[in-house]
Parts: structure tokens; sequence; C-alpha cells
């Protein structure tokens, strides 16, 4: 190899990546100690684009297709550097090359429940999570926004920025939309509708499309479950003596699943028999109780101390809670 072939292998005339690694969005193409030649060939794939940055400042932009670099191609690069139209000599440039091609499934979810107002029950802590696509459409906002110079970058790393930013829109719409938590999970689609337009400027602000936002799943802390679940029951039974009698025929089965030991099985059964003698002489002598609806006092000011406590979880709200207590109060008079 003589002096005039090294010399040669300084000058690119062909820039083309083929994506070997399927996890990247944005390529640096290698010419460290190399200039391109002036009239070379620039090949950009479906699914690509091309970036020149001269000096840190973006130039051409290139999109599919196959390129020859002269001063009609790249004018940005040739004012930046204030070539003439005579210009034919090798330049240094660095080249980028983007992946525009859709990046489907990705995940977004919560990793701590959000705290939100809901019209029906209060402050409760809600779980959401699901997918979403997105595409790089504009690569010189996002490498003047997010990558910079950097050699590659990938997109799990970018997906960290853009969960974080969905998380920060989320808690931002929870807290000024009065969407109950119960129409958020009856219609899903409609909802994933609402906070796509949330989320979509952040996703604008760094040149990405967001194309597809769902979610799939919203959940509840298992307690408030627990007394949604309930409340939804006692709506069922729609009386309060009659869910009170529900409950703690319910309750026996539990008693009875909690034993352990000898011991146990003693608390157990105690429990279940004090239980069922309790909904016995709830549901007994209902002709008696039929007739003159009396109740004791004890009776009246425990019932009114369990709505209270039914009031204090969120299974009653503070209407249900005074009507039912004046409705008793006036049986003490």
């Amino acid at each position: 190899m003589g002096i005039f072939d090294v010399f040669k292998k300084q000058f690119i005339d062909v820039l083309e990546w083929s994506e070997d690694e399927s996890d990247l969005i944005q390529y640096r193409y290698p010419i460290i100690d190399k200039e391109i030649q002036y009239g070379a060939q620039l090949t950009v794939s479906e699914g690509q684009m091309a970036l020149f940055v001269n000096e840190g400042k973006v130039a051409d932009l290139f999109g599919p297709g196959l390129h020859r670099l002269d001063t009609k191609n790249i004018p940005i690069l040739t004012t930046l550097n204030n070539w003439d139209k005579a210009f034919e000599s090798p330049f240094k440039s660095d080249v980028y090359y983007f992946v525009t091609r859709d990046q489907i499934d990705q995940r977004w979810g919560t990793p701590n429940p959000i705290t939100i107002r809901d019209k029906e029950f209060g402050h409760i802590r809600l779980r959401a999570n699901g997918t979403y696509t997105f595409k790089l459409a504009d690569p010189k906002l996002f490498f003047t926004k997010i990558s910079g110079t950097r050699g590659e970058y990938r997109i799990d790393e970018l997906n960290e920025q853009l969960r974080s930013n969905i998380l920060t829109s989320l808690s931002s719409f929870f807290g000024q939309s009065d969407v109950a938590f119960l129409d958020m999970a009856a219609n899903q689609s409609k909802f994933s509708d609402l906070i796509k337009e949330a989320v979509e400027p952040d996703f604008l602000a760094y040149g990405l499309e967001l194309q597809s936002f769902k979610v799939q799943n919203l959940s509840l802390p298992e307690e408030l479950q627990d007394y949604l679940d309930k409340k939804s029951k006692m709506n069922m039974v729609g009386d309060l003596n009659r869910y009170a009698q529900f409950e703690t025929a319910d309750n026996i089965g539990t008693a009875a699943a909690n034993e352990g030991g000898g011991a146990g099985m003693g608390v157990g059964l105690g429990a279940g028999i004090s239980m069922g003698q309790t909904m016995m002489n709830s549901m007994g002598n209902t002709g008696a109780s039929a007739s003159n609806n009396d109740q004791s006092e004890a009776e009246i000011l425990a019932t009114i101390e369990k709505l209270h406590g039914m009031k204090e979880k969120g299974i009653l709200t503070e209407e249900e809670f005074n009507t039912k207590k004046s409705e008793l109060l006036k049986k003490l008079v």
C-alpha cells in the first residue's frame, strides 16, 4: 500500500447506516480524522433521516433516498462555512442518523400510587398502566432539546424521560379533572383519549409525535376496593338492617377460614356462633319487629356509631349518614 492509498482513505465517498442495533434512535456516523468527499453519496434508508451538524450547529436534513453531497444539496452547510458556488473540496461535518419509524408497544405505569381528589370518594390513591406508540418527527428539534452531540442515543433512555413526563402530566390532569374514578374505569377508551391530549405537548416539545396512548388498567388500593365492594352490596340490598344481616352472614365464613389450631378453632367457632346468634336475633321475631319497629336505645346508638364508621371509611356520604341518623334519633323521642 503506497502513501497515496493511505491518503485516499482519509476521504469518505459513501455514507450509509444499516442499523445494526435495533434499540438506537440516534447514531453518529464515524468521521473521526476523515473528511467527506465533495459529491459523495449519502444513503438514507426508509424509516431514517440524516442530519448534518457543523461545529454544534444543525444544518441540512435529508429524508429517505440517495443524495449527492454538493453545494446545491447542502445549502445551510454551505452558508455556515461561507462556501462559494465553486467549492469542490473535501469538508468536515458531523452526520447523525435518526430512526423515524414507529416505536410501538412502549410501556408506562405508576411506580407509586397517584393521590387524586375524586368527586365521589374524596382523596383516593390510584394506580394506572398501559402502552403508547410514538415516532421521531423532527430530528433537528430532538437533537437540540434531547440528544445533543452524543454518539448514540437509545430508545430505553428516551423512554425513561417520556415516562417521567407522562406521570407528571397524569398528576396534573387528575388534579384538574372532575371525572370520577368509576367513570374512568367504565370507559377506558375515552379516558385514554383525554390522557393522550394532556400528554401530547410534552412529546411535541421534543420533536416526537405521540401516535397512540392506551390506559389498560386502573386500580385502587385493596382496602378502598373492599369498601367500594361493600357499598355496592349495600346498594343492592337497599336497606341498612338487611345489609347488616347480610354482612354478619358473610363474616361467618371469614371467621371460619381464619381458624388456626385448637385455639383458633375455638375462637373461630365462638365468633361464628356469636355472629350467627346476632344474625338470628336480627332476623328472628320478624312479625313483632315489623309491627312496631321498636329498637332499644342501645341498639339505635350502636347502629349510629356503625354508620359513622362507614362514613369515615367512605362507604357512606355525609348526606346519607345524616339522613339515617335523623331517622334513628326520631325513634328515641
